[in-house]
């Protein structure tokens, strides 16, 4: 062998195609690695719609159906989903990897279109999109029965939402999510 000659060449030589292979899934795994579970408080604190208060509850978000008069084209969350997308530096840009959510389900008085209150949540995270679905149908059933008040609900949800799935839901956190849901 020559002296500047490596032990693996030529049979452990690792092509340019197998190095920019390496690297995107590098960049994929620093990406999912970054993401968090919970949304930033400073981009996305929550905000709950004016319209909705606990003396209304029982002709708004108690009423059977009452989201589907408040819930947001697809067309706004679609594009404002990309835009955050960019704001919160995901890697992974495909918006079909993410649920633009309400911070304050709309099921609880969230509001319908301030960003504030939306974000790009990850579906492939442990405590991701499907799971917090659970605890806002959770909140919204305790609220509507009196065990709960509107602002307790919201104030749970938007502080830390997982946090708030350990006490209302499963206190032994978060589900594994198998993808066969989808």
């Amino acid at each position: 062998m020559r002296e500047n000659e490596s032990a693996l060449e030529p049979q452990g030589r690792i092509s340019m195609n197998q190095w920019v292979l390496v690297l995107c899934q590098s960049v994929l795994l620093v990406g999912i690695a970054a993401a968090s579970d919970l949304p930033d408080h400073a981009r996305t604190p929550g905000a709950a719609n004016p319209n909705v208060t606990q003396a209304n509850i029982n002709k708004t978000i108690c009423v059977p159906n009452w989201t589907t008069t408040v819930r947001p084209s697809t067309s706004y969350t679609e594009k404002l989903k990309e835009q955050q997308i960019e704001e919160y530096g995901y890697p992974d840009h495909d918006p079909t990897h993410y649920e633009e959510d309400h911070l304050i389900s709309l099921q609880l008085g969230g509001h319908p279109t301030d960003p504030k209150n939306l974000w790009p949540e990850p579906y492939w995270l442990k405590c991701g999109a499907r799971i917090k679905d659970v605890l806002e149908s959770r909140l919204k059933r305790n609220v509507c029965a009196g065990k709960m008040t509107l602002k307790q609900a919201q104030k749970a949800i938007a502080n830390n939402w997982i946090k708030a799935y350990h006490t209302y839901v499963n206190a032994e956190g978060c589900p594994e999510w198998s993808g066969d849901e989808q």
